[in-house]
């Protein structure tokens, strides 16, 4: 049930007056979030070409058809207005012109200067070899994006071809759409890297494969409940909420490696006696344990009151990450310490890396 979707305003409150203000202009223009199209010709004073402009025009028609997408602007609008105002604004005129007029008409156009911005300028290089047809979108999620993608690259292709033309889509819409993408593909190489550091500095103190598998799993299983309440409560993974996972890793084995450091110390003490280590250990750390929970809790609960999405679930869901990891070593740790009993204390658990340097 866990999904991927988010889009740009998606932390935004949705009483925000900036929201409603993105309302407003997605009701009466489809839209303004940013969604552009760059061509390259590779060739300089390319854009110039009658056949190119004209194959700009079917681009833009095609843009037209999805509701979700504003009126395109791009160079054609600049020749097209020149050619109007070649003959006397006529409007019947605004259109394309022939190859009889293309060279009376583009005396009209703006000059291309470097050093002051124009309608020209908004639209092509200074080599005339690249353009941009620029679109305003309406607030689509992130799979919304990715399907029009798809649906706009053969199409563009079929008017383009590739062998002749470099088209790239583009604009913040996508840039946002793209690194949504890479921290979702990274997510699980974090968790991990995370685990595997972890499972390196457990071994310097424990060394025993068996511990770090044992400490693992209850710190583990707070990352799924929480990725299972996410998905039941529809909350999607998007960059705001990402970051949970690490953050609530990192933070939440702390309290496991505190625990099996008293355990080990008390087997030495009581004969390698497993229940009564266990006891005493949980006995020492347990108050430890839950304090510094609390303090965790409470100091992460606190980003629910802010107004922002992103700070929000950020408070709540590493707020209930911990506490589940606080229940899980404060209960299903010693548990399974006492269940397997001397399955799980071997005879590298009780020498310890550090200590033998020590000695």
């Amino acid at each position: 049930m866990l999904k991927t979707s988010g889009n740009i305003v998606d932390d935004i409150p949705k009483d925000d007056v900036l929201y409603q203000d993105l309302l407003f202009f997605e009701k009466n223009f489809n839209g303004v979030m940013p969604f552009e199209i760059t061509i390259d010709t590779k060739k300089p004073r390319g854009i110039l070409q009658l056949s190119t402009i004209q194959k700009i025009e079917d681009l833009q028609n095609v843009l037209l058809e999805y509701p979700e997408l504003s009126r395109p602007l791009s160079i054609t609008e600049v020749v097209k207005f020149s050619k109007q105002a070649f003959y006397n604004g006529d409007e019947k005129k605004y259109a394309l012109p022939n190859n009889q007029e293309k060279n009376f008409i583009l005396a009209y156009m703006p000059k291309i200067d470097s050093g002051n911005q124009n309608t020209l300028n908004s639209f092509v290089d200074n080599e005339l070899q690249m353009t941009r047809v620029t679109v305003q979108m309406a607030n689509l999620g992130t799979n919304e994006i990715e399907l029009l993608k798809n649906e706009l690259r053969p199409r563009i292709d079929s008017i383009f071809p590739p062998e002749k033309f470099n088209v790239e889509i583009t604009g913040s819409s996508v840039v946002f759409l793209e690194g949504t993408k890479y921290l979702v593909k990274n997510l699980l190489q974090s968790l991990i890297l995370a685990a595997v550091v972890i499972s390196l500095l457990m071994a310097l103190l424990f060394t025993s494969a068996r511990m770090i598998v044992l400490v693992l799993i209850p710190n583990l299983l707070p990352q799924l409940l929480t990725a299972a309440m996410m998905g039941y409560f529809g909350i999607t993974i998007k960059p705001s909420t990402i970051l949970i996972f690490s953050i609530a890793l990192g933070i939440s084995v702390d309290n496991a490696i505190h625990f099996l450091s008293r355990y080990r110390l008390h087997l030495k003490h009581n004969n390698w006696q497993i229940s009564i280590s266990v006891l005493q250990a949980l006995k020492e750390t347990g108050y430890s344990m839950i304090y510094s929970s609390i303090v965790l809790f409470f100091g992460f609960y606190i980003f629910t009151l802010s107004k922002f999405g992103g700070t929000e679930a950020i408070g709540y869901l590493i707020s209930f990450t911990l506490f589940v990891a606080l229940i899980s070593n404060l209960f299903l740790l010693p548990s399974i310490l006492m269940t397997l009993d001397k399955f799980m204390t071997t005879r590298a658990f009780k020498a310890s890396l550090l200590e033998e340097e020590e000695e």
